[in-house]
């Protein structure tokens, strides 16, 4: 049984009325009191949900929030604020000028953001007067374990395309690598908000399966991970459009290789944190060390070329490749410091 988890007996009171105590350590960490009134929901044939009065008036409060923007503000400065309000699980965000009437670029700028960055938006209303930004998705149709899962999936595939494309001297799959990255800004944005309103209420915090909000801050650090390494398969498939040519078979072979083997590090890193896994992180933490040998192999094969341009490229390839296998260590360590507890009482 979940250690949240309570039974109590349904008791008859008066003629006609059931009745349910409430556990008396959830009251008071509320801070209820006799009188105060709360709120069922009836979700589906057989569940019922029961929210207090703070929960409601801060749902209440984050429904709509209004950005006002200067004739001089940039495109930059009124992206990085719609983040920020984005973040904090508005569900309608306003954007009017403070005189005026919006520009071209800021409403280009706002457009573009809500299209690559801010998933789950959509823009219900446009004109120079203002934009209203409504977001749609709902908590139980991306839970931030689906939504992280398919972050993971596009930054692997972003990787393995983008050596790929080298290989094949493909500019058009460095573009779509390139593109792909926006992709995975979106998701790593969603779930930092999630995390977010779950950080800000009790009841969230336990409808997203989170034991307390210090996990919540662990999988910020994780997603901050999972974004660096699709940057770096960006900076590859980078690479080949300032070039234009692709670089030496053996070597590409050596770092195809190296890249199999962090990835795979990648994998069991997350897949220790959905399990919760201990031991699991112990054991990739020192698997990552085994990037060394994967390093000598390049380091022995840049020997044979000439070109310095080549090398110059080939070693900045090599170093992005390496860093999935650095953050993986990093998820690992994550893992250790959100389950150190478990593992105590385990052994103990």
């Amino acid at each position: 049984m979940d250690e949240r988890e309570e039974t109590r007996k349904i008791q008859f009171t008066g003629k006609s009325s059931y009745i349910v105590s409430l556990p008396k350590q959830w009251i008071l960490e509320l801070g209820l009191k006799r009188g105060d009134q709360i709120r069922m929901v009836r979700k589906g044939s057989s569940t019922l949900e029961i929210y207090p009065p703070k929960y409601e008036t801060r749902l209440q409060k984050k429904e709509e929030a209004t950005i006002e923007i200067g004739t001089e503000d940039k495109a930059e400065s009124i992206v990085r604020k719609l983040i920020s309000i984005y973040f904090l699980g508005y569900k309608t965000i306003n954007v009017k000028p403070k005189f005026g009437r919006l520009n071209p670029n800021q409403r280009i700028a706002i457009k573009e953001a809500v299209r690559k960055m801010l998933m789950g938006s959509e823009i219900i209303s446009d004109s120079t007067g203002g934009i209203t930004i409504q977001v749609l998705v709902n908590l139980l149709e991306l839970s931030v374990d689906g939504a992280f899962k398919r972050m993971l999936h596009l930054t692997k595939s972003m990787s393995n395309d983008a050596i790929l494309a080298v290989r094949e001297n493909n500019l058009e799959l460095a573009k779509e690598v390139i593109n792909t990255d926006d992709e995975v800004d979106r998701f790593g944005f969603y779930i930092i908000r999630q995390l977010k309103i779950a950080i800000q209420n009790e009841h969230m915090l336990k409808e997203m399966g989170f034991r307390n909000a210090r996990n919540c801050l662990g999988y910020r650090l994780v997603v901050k991970n999972i974004e660096r390494t699709g940057d770096h398969a960006a900076f590859i498939a980078s690479d080949l459009l300032e070039f234009k040519k692709t670089v030496k078979k053996e070597i590409l072979d050596k770092i195809l290789e190296m890249n199999e083997f962090c990835l795979s590090v990648l994998d069991d890193s997350c897949l220790a944190l959905f399990k919760e896994d201990y031991i699991q992180a112990e054991k990739i933490i020192e698997r990552t060390f085994e990037i060394t040998k994967y390093e000598k192999k390049i380091q022995d094969a840049l020997k044979s070329l000439q070109d310095e341009e080549e090398i110059y490229r080939i070693r900045r390839m090599t170093e992005s490749v390496k860093r999935i296998s650095e953050y993986a260590s990093d998820i690992a360590e994550i893992v250790l410091n959100m389950n150190i507890e478990k593992a105590i009482k385990k052994r103990t």
